[in-house]
């Protein structure tokens, strides 16, 4: 059996990771913040490609977290 891929709305990410929604929406004007899939006018996050994001952005101090900041 295939599994169909899981995906966030922008609220429903927003919530996540405890943001608001407009960050999210300048994140994806900047190109930044993670993948996400444009169906017409709605924007959806796949749940994979989210979960890479944040293993992505795993820091074990705060000089790696500005170093993550400054390639983004």
């Amino acid at each position: 059996m295939t599994m169909l891929p899981i995906h966030l709305n922008q609220i429903e990410l927003a919530n996540r990771w405890k943001i608001s929604p407009r960050t999210l929406e300048r994140w994806r004007w900047a190109g930044q913040g993670p993948a996400f899939v444009k169906l017409g006018g709605r924007v959806v996050y796949q749940l994979d490609a989210v979960e890479a994001y944040e293993r992505g952005r795993v820091c074990q101090s705060t000089q790696q977290g500005t170093a993550l900041r400054k390639a983004s």
